[in-house]
């Protein structure tokens, strides 16, 4: 069987990620091992836009809610639009109540 590379790895994570919730491309790098590599998560995030994968990285922000990949989604408000539209309310590029709506890989998924 082949053995996932890390961007796979981190795209199997983030197909999880429930709609009308977000997590922190730490969350992830977290889950995965991986706590320092928070920006490789978020590179995975920018090439998941290339793929016919359907990776929902609109749901991956930075740890205090920041909107900080929204310049990857081929417009400056569609990742904003996309939250919107699961709920989640967005102002200044910010997650309203990001606490609330906070998914975690590592308490919600099993290793």
């Amino acid at each position: 069987m082949k053995e996932l590379s890390f961007f796979e790895l981190v795209y199997e994570v983030a197909k999880q990620i429930p709609y009308g919730r977000v997590t922190s491309y730490g969350a992830i790098a977290s889950y995965l091992g991986t706590k320092q590599s928070s920006r490789m998560v978020g590179w995975a995030m920018n090439s998941s836009h290339n793929d016919l994968l359907n990776i929902p990285a609109h749901r991956v922000v930075n740890r205090i809610g920041l909107l900080t990949g929204k310049h990857h989604f081929g417009g400056n408000d569609v990742m904003k639009q996309l939250l919107e539209s699961e709920g989640i309310q967005v102002v200044d590029n910010q997650i309203v109540d990001f606490e609330k709506h906070f998914w975690d890989p590592a308490k919600e998924l099993n290793l």
